[in-house]
């Protein structure tokens, strides 16, 4: 087997490393030091002539590198990293699969005073208070860190040695969490095959006495059924209560069956919904726990990658009404949102591309890197395509996305200011589901309109250019998302857009792309709307793309 000791500089991965790879007879990697031979260069002179982000491009390449993880159960490399080369989420992804991963932990107050006496110059800790600079990277990399096994690296290197060889009997598990975190608005866990002991241990730390599980038929078959056979090995009772599929589970009359479901299994204020499913049932789910008793506690397991990048996460509850989309709701945050990628393997290929809208909106809020991901795997991944999965793409995508909102979220829980960007391309998109009936048009395909639509405006209002509009419409085309004309009226979308919820003062606050984020307005003139609405609805072609439509259809 691979060991890869992870941790702050100063932690002890290379004098433990040494000493475990002697004693067990194992090749020992220092990934600087490989880094250091592959360029001719000494990592302090990278990081001097060349700058931060060339080291982690070498370091990437570092890790690729390694090559497969050793599948034998004897130990054979002991791979000692750099203390951010786990901050890139394919590097984790590549780290951590496959592979024993262990975080060498320790006081920074310690590790200070062990840098101050080393003759190795940390370049990121150079020309700074090495206390203060280590408490800051401590905070910063702790979620990074928190997926490998956490062992004192402060203790004699004997006896951590011996500490870490106790674990070494259980063998590498193919599953793996890429980031854990604990949050203001709950523990974030993403990985491949974890969400059955994720749960598990969700329920614990909740004090939970039972497992009551809110699923569908789908997301039952494709996760509940396993998560529950797991819960019940693990020693748990397990009760099922199960909604309908899709939007058709965000309807007022729903909420009151699943409330009286509970009444009937005499649920408490002390006990913890599990929800199991895509967004729409997360949404439905959070809010019966936030009304029932006057609120519950609730764990979002995601199975759609709407549900997943969006929708899961942030607290957001709500169900639909026959005036408009989510206009009845509550903010109630879950007590852990455990995204697990391997579900991700069994979306019909509608969903995935739809999704993808969603992924591509996070992108234009602001993230470049997110945005090159989509252009390079987000067909691939729609067409059905596994390597997009098993290369780590779409865990870093559904990463990125995740604390992208998690930073959001804690900002502005209520969406009194900051949220609201996370709205681009939902206010034509809202419109557009809701003039549809909820039923034929999935969110992900309306958020692609909406945000073909928002592009328009801005490009009206001279907010973006015409070489970023086309950028991302070009995207959407690839995708092939929010192209054929969708089967709804603009008249009854935009009876629709007058009751959205993002309305203040009698004043719809408009999300709109910038070159480099977004920006919200309220003073958006009515021409510069009916050109958004006509591009969202391939009535008019879309600024800057050269493949826009007629009227009546693509041109």
């Amino acid at each position: 087997m691979d060991l890869v000791l992870v941790g702050l500089s100063g932690s002890g991965k290379s004098a433990v490393g040494r000493r475990l790879a002697s004693r067990h007879n194992a090749t020992f990697i220092d990934l600087d030091e490989l880094i250091e031979r592959q360029t001719g260069k000494s990592v302090q002179a990278i990081f001097a002539d060349d700058g931060e982000a060339t080291f982690r491009c070498h370091e990437r390449q570092a890790v690729l590198s390694l090559g497969p993880a050793d599948t034998d159960p004897e130990l054979r490399r002991v791979i000692a990293t750099g203390g951010g080369t786990v901050i890139d989420p394919r590097n984790r992804w590549l780290l951590y699969r496959g592979r024993f991963a262990v975080w060498l932990d320790g006081a920074p107050e310690v590790l200070a005073s062990r840098l101050a006496r080393s003759s190795n110059v940390r370049p990121l800790v150079a020309g700074h208070d090495p206390l203060t600079r280590l408490q800051e990277l401590s905070a910063q990399r702790r979620r990074f860190y928190a997926p490998a096994l956490q062992l004192g690296g402060t203790a004699r290197p004997e006896d951590v040695m011996r500490n870490l060889e106790d674990h070494l009997a259980g063998g590498v598990s193919q599953n793996v969490t890429t980031l854990r975190a604990d949050t203001a608005i709950g523990q974030i866990e993403i990985g491949y095959g974890i969400a059955a002991e994720a749960v598990g241990a969700a329920l614990l730390r909740s004090d939970a006495r039972r497992a009551i599980l809110l699923v569908e038929p789908q997301s039952w078959e494709v996760a509940g059924s396993s998560i529950a056979t797991a819960l019940t090995s693990g020693g748990w009772s397990v009760e099922r209560i199960m909604l309908p599929r899709g939007e058709d589970a965000k309807r007022m009359s729903v909420i009151e069956d699943t409330c009286r479901a509970l009444a009937q299994l005499h649920v408490d204020r002390r006990e913890t919904l599990v929800a199991i499913g895509g967004g729409a049932l997360t949404d439905t789910a959070g809010f019966v726990a936030a009304v029932y008793l006057r609120g519950i506690s609730v764990i979002h397991v995601p199975t759609t990658l709407v549900g997943q990048v969006d929708a899961a996460l942030g607290g957001k509850t709500a169900v639909d009404i026959p005036e408009g989309k989510n206009l009845v709701g509550a903010f109630h945050q879950p007590e852990a949102f455990i995204a697990d990628i391997s579900f991700l393997t069994t979306l019909p290929i509608r969903e995935r591309r739809a999704a993808l809208g969603e992924v591509v909106k996070m992108a234009v809020l602001g993230d470049e890197r997110l945005l090159e991901l989509v252009e390079a795997s987000g067909d691939s991944f729609a067409c059905g395509e596994a390597e997009p999965i098993e290369s780590g793409a779409v865990a870093e995508m559904v990463e990125r996305c995740v604390w992208a909102k998690v930073e959001v979220v804690t900002a502005d829980e209520h969406e009194a200011n900051a949220r609201m960007k996370l709205n681009l391309g939902h206010t034509i998109g809202h419109g557009i589901e809701a003039a549809a009936g909820y039923n034929t048009i999935l969110h992900g395909e309306a958020v692609a309109y909406g945000l073909r639509g928002a592009f328009a405006i801005s490009l009206a209002m001279g907010l973006t250019t015409p070489e970023r509009a086309a950028r991302i419409n070009s995207l959407l085309d690839r995708l092939e998302l929010g192209v054929e004309p969708p089967a709804v009226e603009g008249a009854t979308v935009m009876e629709h857009m007058a009751g959205d919820k993002k309305h203040a003062s009698g004043r719809l606050n408009w999300v709109l792309p910038t070159d480099s984020g977004v920006t919200i307005r309220t003073d958006v003139p009515a021409e510069a709307i009916e050109a958004g609405l006509a591009a969202a609805l391939r009535t008019a072609p879309v600024g800057g793309t050269g493949s826009g439509a007629s009227e009546g259809g693509r041109a």
